[in-house]
Order: C-alpha cells, then sequence, then structure tokens
C-alpha cells in the first residue's frame, strides 16, 4: 500500500529537483509516443534537445531561441507574481493578443509617418491594453466575487474572435488584395521591432524579458509589497491580519500579469510575427504558464525553462519537417512536461510510505 505522508515543511531538494525529474520524465513518456507513431524515439528526443542547438544549422536556430523564449519569459515573470499570492491569471493568451492589437493599432493608425515616437507609443498602448484585458477578472473577483480562472479564461475567446474581426474588419491591409491581415510592420520602420544585433535573434521583447525577471526578483525579495504577496500566498489570514488589502493585491497581480502580456504580443507583432492575422496568436500565453511552473516561480528558473520551451517549439517544428510528426503529438509532448511537473510536485510536500499506514 502506498501512502502520501505530509512533510512537516516542504523539502527544498525536492522543489527543485522535481522539475528535473519531469523533464526526464517527459523525455521517456515523449519517446514512448514518438515510437507508436512509428519514429525512432532516440532520433525524434535528439532532433528536438540536439540539433537546434549542436546541428548543422545550429548557427540559424540558436538566434530563434531567443526570438521563441522571449515572450514566454515576459508573459511567465508577471504569472509568476500572482501565481505567488494565489491568484490565477489563465488568460494571459487573451491580454497577449489584446496589447497585439493595441500596439499594432497605434502603428497602423500612424502609418506612413516616421517618428522616432511611434515605437515608445505602440509600447505603452500594448501595456495598457494588456493590462485593461486582466483588470476585467480583477474587477469582477472583487465586486462578485467571480472565478480569475474562469473568467480570465474565458476572455480568451472573446480576445481571439476580437482578433480575427480585426484582422478581416478594421486592421485588414487595404493593398492587401482582400486577404485577411495587417500590414507588415516589418516594412514600416518606425513600428518594426528589429533585431538589436543582427542574427542573433535578440529584440527589444527579449530585453524586456531579461527586465521584468529583474524587476520581479527585486519586488518578491527587495520590497514590502513583494513580502506582501508571498504572505498572501502562503498564509491569506495572517495576511489580513498584517493588513494586507485583498483586493488591491487581486488588482495588482492580474494588472501586472496583464501588463506584461500585452507588452509580449506587442513586441511580437511588431517583431518576429510582422502582421496582425486571425492566426496570430501562438499559444505564449497558456505555454508560459508551463514555464513559471517548471521554473518554479523563480527568476532563474523561469529564465531556464522559457528556453527550454522555446527549444521545444524549434526542436518540434524541426521533427514535423524531417520526421513527419504530427504537430498535435508536438503539443502532446509539451503538456506532458506539465503533467509530470505536477504530479511529482507532491514530493516536494509528501513522502511516500510504502506498507500499512501508520495510525
Amino acid at each position: 500500500m502506498i501512502t502520501l505522508v505530509a512533510r512537516p515543511a516542504p523539502s527544498r531538494f525536492w522543489s527543485w529537483a522535481t522539475p528535473v525529474l519531469a523533464v526526464l520524465a517527459t523525455m521517456l513518456a515523449g519517446g514512448g509516443l514518438f515510437a507508436l507513431l512509428g519514429s525512432d524515439p532516440f532520433e525524434a528526443i535528439r532532433v528536438i534537445f540536439w540539433d537546434p542547438l549542436f546541428g548543422a544549422n545550429a548557427g540559424y536556430f540558436r538566434g530563434q531561441l531567443f526570438i521563441k523564449a522571449g515572450p514566454l519569459i515576459l508573459i511567465a515573470a508577471g504569472l509568476a507574481v500572482g501565481f505567488r499570492a494565489g491568484i490565477w491569471n489563465i488568460g494571459a493568451e487573451g491580454q497577449y493578443i489584446i496589447g497585439a492589437l493595441c500596439g499594432a493599432a497605434v502603428a497602423l493608425a500612424a502609418f506612413p509617418a516616421e517618428s522616432a515616437l511611434i515605437f515608445p507609443a505602440m509600447v505603452l498602448a500594448g501595456a495598457f491594453g494588456g493590462w485593461v484585458w486582466g483588470m476585467i477578472p480583477a474587477l469582477l473577483k472583487n465586486r462578485f466575487g467571480a472565478s480569475e480562472i474562469l473568467v480570465s479564461l474565458m476572455l480568451v475567446y472573446v480576445a481571439q474572435n476580437l482578433l480575427a474581426w480585426a484582422a478581416f474588419g478594421p486592421l485588414k491591409n487595404p493593398a492587401g488584395f482582400g486577404f485577411p491581415g495587417s500590414r507588415n510592420l516589418q516594412q514600416y520602420p518606425s513600428a518594426h521591432n528589429a533585431e538589436l544585433i543582427a542574427g542573433s535573434g535578440v529584440h527589444w521583447g527579449v530585453v524586456a524579458g531579461i527586465a521584468a525577471l529583474i524587476g520581479t526578483y527585486v519586488l518578491m525579495n527587495r520590497h514590502i509589497a513583494g513580502f506582501r504577496i508571498q504572505v498572501a500566498g502562503d498564509a491569506p489570514k495572517a495576511a489580513r491580519f498584517a493588513g494586507v488589502a485583498p483586493a488591491r493585491l487581486v488588482g495588482f497581480c492580474l494588472g501586472l500579469s496583464g501588463a506584461l502580456a500585452g507588452l509580449a504580443g506587442m513586441f511580437e507583432v511588431a517583431g518576429p510575427s510582422g502582421q496582425v492575422t486571425d492566426s496570430f496568436n501562438a499559444g505564449y500565453g497558456f505555454t508560459a504558464i508551463i514555464v513559471a511552473f517548471l521554473g518554479r516561480l523563480n527568476p532563474v528558473g523561469i529564465l531556464l525553462a522559457g528556453l527550454l520551451m522555446a527549444l521545444t517549439y524549434i526542436g518540434g517544428d524541426m521533427a514535423q519537417l524531417t520526421l513527419r510528426l504530427p504537430a498535435a503529438a508536438i503539443q502532446v509532448f509539451q503538456g506532458l512536461l506539465l503533467f509530470f511537473l505536477l504530479g511529482m510536485d507532491l514530493l516536494t510536500n509528501y513522502t511516500v510510505q510504502w506498507g500499512k499506514a501508520r495510525a
């Protein structure tokens, strides 16, 4: 008989060991999945994790690593603050979309004017759009007690419909021969989020992601607000006794995570993506949840987890091309990572006891 026995205090060792074990378990389970699909599991794992870094075209794919990791890190940094406080923003994908729409709308409204103020205005618009979308579940939770999980998640579908409406309607390229989608912002110098160093993959979105990690570290470890956030997550009753205002905390955490997700969307639509289309969203908002948990809600961990998830994106695309693996199999592979992480996270708070349970 297997019994879970609560630990007196969470294990620091298992807190950091479980992400490593989760990655290894994902490789094993993913290898089995690829084998069932008729592919060599060892070759599939090599293509996903090795070839983008050390393969024949690694020089190109290393730059792509930062392009993919940038939005994941930026979004996960904001989510981690709320998760620490026990506030669950599951709708970062919607905030990402709205931030992209707001940023692109500013650029397209100014087209074809050239000014150094256009890109900063896009940054402000993207952050504001994401903040507004994040504050909707905050207001509903504070006013009516609505679940921020359900509200933020449902707002993703609203944002997706707004994205399709904008791509086919007000942001549609008038010179696009009737095809849906906006003008290509990569061809609009004042609005283009170009690489800061050619071929490196580093653009302003990557810089913002690193800045967000530094900011969240300072907030959580060097500021009284971070202390209140951690107390609210660990002991809500003690937090109220200490004078922490729950409504204000909910607004701060959901607003911050929404603003950072909106920034990620703006940097993406102005850079790697280049235009608003009905298929613009790539699931970064949902994947960032995995990044936040895999990184243990810690800035350094989020950085490493973001790079790892970016690697699975790039390696997954390579596996689809070279091994003919279906895209759904790669998505399942990424989902397995969160599944094993949550399952093995039990070891942080519980020990496994074999045999008859003690009274």
